[in-house]
């Protein structure tokens, strides 16, 4: 009887040994060229591992590049399968090339690369052990400038980062949205339009935003990631406005206010997208055993894949003085239901030339 019970014992540990590693697998997530704490994409995607791995009791860990580069990116993930991850996250278009890699390089390992299109990956196909999430951007920028034309902005601006595909559908959308609000109301508007080739501000971006605010300009959708301090900087110097990006910025208005004696809050509302939403809801597939359901696959979220775009509905958020929520509402339900289609072609959109103005400017 000893004999069976110690056998028994004997195996409900190599069991118990068996099962270990996928119940203790570790979260990484590996940052682009910003930081956890950017206030914009590399954050939201922080936070959603964070959520995730504190309501499951699970360990995890990020890990920063020393370098813009492919070989820094794989380094790092080198680093974090050498501590024990078992999934990691990879938020940015400037992963493509290194999930492209490291999801043969670890096969054992899987990737969440979080706004990673097909075209990033370099010809290379997602591979079971990869999944990559791609936003419906050019509709919450549709909601953006249809939301701040109906409320009363006619003199608009878009500085967007780099032209790369997920920026420029958000600008493409911001002029559709603001064209067909102006065609309702029977409003001129005008849009400038630049691409500052990066994704953070400096003093020539906050030139350029202080010579649009100075000649006019009310609002401008700040679109690449920490680029929006540029636009924010010439905004206060000018009295002007500014529509945040991917995140719901309000909060760095609010930060600004209470720590850099700002006068006002800029942020009139924020075009996001569920950057968090999305890594958390990966994560889980890898958990709960069904990420063979997102394996290889390459997925557009976006409001007909569920709430993964939209302008934040909290009250301290909401900055608009005339555009209402039942508005927002029916604006969602149009897209959604697919009564209103907003192209996500990446050309310049067309508009109603008689009442719309826009100076694409190099």
């Amino acid at each position: 009887m000893k004999k069976i019970l110690s056998m028994l014992l004997a195996l409900m540990a190599l069991l118990v040994l068996a099962s270990a590693p996928a119940m203790a697998a570790e979260i990484a997530l590996v940052t682009d060229v910003g930081t956890i704490d950017d206030e914009s994409f590399n954050q939201a995607c922080w936070e959603g591992v964070e959520a995730y791995a504190t309501a499951n009791n699970i360990t995890y860990q990020y890990y920063q590049p020393s370098a813009d580069s492919t070989d820094e990116r794989l380094n790092s993930i080198d680093q974090a399968v050498s501590d024990g991850a078992k999934v990691i996250v990879c938020p940015g278009y400037l992963f493509g090339e290194t999930v492209a890699q490291a999801q043969e390089l670890y096969p054992d390992v899987c990737f969440i690369a979080v706004d990673v299109a097909e075209g990033d990956l370099g010809g290379v196909a997602a591979q079971d052990n990869l999944y990559c999430a791609v936003f419906g951007e050019e509709q919450c920028g549709y909601m953006a400038g249809y939301a701040v034309v109906k409320d009363g902005y006619t003199k608009l601006g878009f500085l967007g980062g780099m032209a790369v595909p997920a920026v420029q559908r958000y600008g493409y959308g911001f002029v559709q949205g603001a064209n067909a609000a102006a065609a309702e109301m029977g409003t001129a508007i005008e849009i400038n339009y630049t691409y500052g080739g990066q994704f953070f501000g400096d003093a020539n971006i906050t030139a350029k935003m202080d010579g649009w605010y100075s000649n006019g300009t009310e609002i401008v959708f700040a679109c690449g990631g920490g680029i929006y301090t540029s636009a924010v900087e010439a905004a206060l110097n000018h009295n002007g406005y500014v529509v945040g990006v991917d995140v719901d910025q309000h909060a760095v208005g609010e930060a600004g206010i209470q720590n850099n004696g700002w006068a006002y809050n800029p942020f009139v509302t924020s075009a996001i997208k569920g950057l968090q939403a999305a890594t958390e809801n990966a994560l889980g597939k890898f958990f709960d055993g069904t990420w063979s359901d997102i394996g290889g696959k390459i997925e557009t979220l976006n409001l007909q894949a569920g709430d993964y775009v939209g302008l934040p509905t909290a009250e301290t958020s909401w900055c608009f003085k005339s555009f209402t929520m039942d508005e927002y509402n029916e604006l969602i339900e149009a897209i959604r239901s697919g009564e209103l289609v907003v192209s996500a072609e990446l050309t310049e959109p067309a508009v109603e030339t008689s009442l719309v103005t826009v100076n694409y400017i190099e």
